[in-house]
């Protein structure tokens, strides 16, 4: 019975050491990352009916994206940490989002401290395959943003975003 058992475990610890192999051996390299800072998506092969786009981080680790908004292209850099899309002034006024001083309501914190935003709600946006459709977002003067920002209000309507090895992985 002792041979039994020691005939088993040996059978168990050779198949995890194999099974760890063919994984290795198996598993996509991650690609080399990208060193431009120029938007950028590479739509991945869709599985199960689902629409994924597969991001390349620049050379600063910022993930920037071309979208098409409301029929305009804008770059945005995706950002988790923002709550929602946010647009410059002049993204915004290429959409035909113009703000009124008055409405300039909303205060924002940001990494450079507090300052008025204003509430907007684009009908569209697309990258790649993945559409979202009435989307909540701010408006911030140019000089308070770099880049308009592709937050949380965008991302959380996907089935998943997730970050790994360089890329990150958007899905709908």
């Amino acid at each position: 019975m002792r041979h039994v058992v020691i005939l088993a475990v040996a059978v168990l610890v050779g198949a995890s050491y194999a099974a760890k192999f063919a994984d290795r051996e198996t598993s996509p390299q991650p690609a080399e990352q990208s060193a431009s800072s120029e938007p950028t998506a590479v739509t991945a092969q869709p599985g199960a009916g689902s629409r994924t786009v597969e991001l390349s981080s620049d050379r600063h680790g910022h993930f920037p994206v071309d979208a098409d908004v409301d029929g305009q292209r804008i770059d945005f850099i995706v950002d988790t940490g923002a709550s929602l899309v946010t647009l410059r002034e002049s993204d915004a006024a290429s959409l035909g989002i113009h703000p009124m001083p008055a409405d300039y309501s909303a205060v924002v914190s940001t990494a450079n401290g507090r300052i008025r935003a204003a509430r907007a709600r684009l009908n569209r946006i697309e990258i790649g395959d993945i559409t979202v459709y009435n989307v909540s977002a701010l408006v911030l003067p140019d000089e308070a943003l770099g880049k308009s920002l592709l937050g949380v209000s965008f991302l959380s309507r996907l089935t998943r975003y997730e970050y790994a090895n360089g890329r990150m992985v958007l899905e709908q």
